[in-house]
């Protein structure tokens, strides 16, 4: 029985590994310590997991149990420190998206797995999800034949986007901004489906609704003045599990999960254009928004033989949609068909669980390649952290070359 252990214990953690691992998994596989920077957010996730062991430091759980494989929970901008090291430990490692937030921690982490002989697993759960699945399969079928283009079209509503800019998430140094953190498991899907690599970038990004530094605002949402007036207002002591983790743990480390959308600190993007190249000559066209009234996402995938179209909406950050999703099949001889699938389940349409069970099972099948190595975490993360500097710089990038051994590189794309 394989020995696994955490880092982070935050609501993914909490939701996604650890519960699942204390109570589905249980038998299967053994859970067997949990690390936070932290500590109380650490002994409350421990608690609701049956006494996890919780541990100071992470070396030290790595001393300690010896595990086979980490799973790597926390904040964006660490998951690289805790990658390399477990790698280096002799460990497998399965990594929260995105892998990381940039070329040169990305290369950090692909070196450190070529001299360990290890491997990290990236957890796409989009690839998952039976809504996603089905437009790949009917792609692998060659229904619209060769893909020449794909629309993608996100946007985030004014409560689960606007979340991102109260949080840590909010500073490009910890997430990456939203064409990372976020954009990671669109760009992922995308390149799944083009069944092609991404080769050049060019971006835009602006904020146009959060981190404006009005003059009349408070600090966070708990204490403010405007919490009569403001429409983002929330207060964090009626949703049990922020004001449990985050408000009771604020006195280990500062840190204000209701903190105002308003403030300097932000330098990340709300409203986000980027169009993508591959290497096939295939393109993508690309736009996520923070603001929207409503919450969800559609394509248009155009090939040779036709056209997919395929969207949905949805009223919370878990995708969990209704009965049934439809795919609308366009034929260049002007025939159309429409493919439903059942889109019922929670945990991201069903994704979250078939995830778990490719990771902790072992030895499932995997027809549509739906599981994800430390190369595919590489090129959706790769996209998100290239069009940062492509906004930055203001020109159309090629995405680096991130193979160990290859310093950095810095270059336009001039053909």
């Amino acid at each position: 029985m394989k020995k696994y252990v955490l880092v982070g214990a935050g609501s993914r953690a909490l939701y996604m590994f650890a519960k699942p691992m204390a109570t589905d998994w249980k038998g299967i596989i053994s859970f067997e310590g949990v690390y936070d920077s932290n500590p109380l957010r650490a002994g409350y996730l421990s608690e609701e997991c049956g006494g996890i062991p919780v541990y100071d430091h992470f070396h030290e759980m790595l001393s300690a149990v010896q595990p086979d494989v980490v799973i790597v929970a926390s904040t964006d901008y660490t998951h690289h420190t805790y990658i390399v090291e477990a790698l280096r430990a002799g460990c497998d490692v399965i990594s929260e998206k995105p892998m990381t937030i940039d070329e040169e921690k990305c290369r950090d982490i692909l070196r450190a797995e070529q001299e360990s002989g290890k491997k990290v697993t990236v957890t796409f759960n989009l690839r998952f999800a039976p809504y996603f699945a089905r437009v790949k399969e009917l792609l692998m079928e060659g229904v619209i034949g060769e893909v020449y283009q794909i629309d993608l079209e996100w946007f985030l509503d004014r409560r689960h986007g606007a979340d991102y800019f109260r949080r840590w998430h909010a500073e490009m140094k910890n997430s990456g901004g939203l064409l990372v953190h976020k954009s990671t498991h669109h760009f992922d899907i995308i390149n799944w489906w083009m069944n092609s690599k991404p080769v050049e970038v060019h971006a835009f990004g602006t904020r146009r609704v959060y981190g404006d530094d009005r003059q009349d605002h408070g600090i966070r949402c708990l204490t403010c003045h405007r919490q009569d007036d403001c429409e983002f207002y929330m207060d964090i002591e009626q949703d049990p599990f922020i004001q449990k983790y985050y408000q009771q743990a604020e006195g280990e480390d500062g840190y204000f999960r209701d903190r105002c959308l308003f403030d300097r600190r932000i330098d990340i993007y709300d409203t986000m254009s980027v169009n993508v190249r591959y290497e096939s000559e295939a393109t993508l066209t690309y736009s996520l928004v923070a603001y929207s009234p409503y919450e969800g996402w559609r394509a248009a995938i155009n090939g040779s033989k036709g056209r997919i179209e395929v969207s949905n909406t949805y009223s919370n950050a878990d995708m969990k949609q209704g009965e049934a999703s439809q795919i609308r099949i366009y034929r260049t001889d002007g025939t159309s068909e429409i493919v439903e699938v059942n889109t019922s389940a929670e945990g991201h349409g069903g994704g979250d669980a078939k995830l778990r069970q490719a990771l902790f099972e072992g030895g499932v099948a995997d027809p549509l390649g739906q599981q994800a190595d430390s190369h595919v975490g590489a090129e959706s993360l790769l996209i998100g952290a290239t069009a940062n500097r492509s906004i930055a710089e203001g020109r159309a990038l090629r995405l680096p070359d991130v193979s160990p051994g290859v310093g950095v590189q810095r270059e336009s794309a001039s053909r």
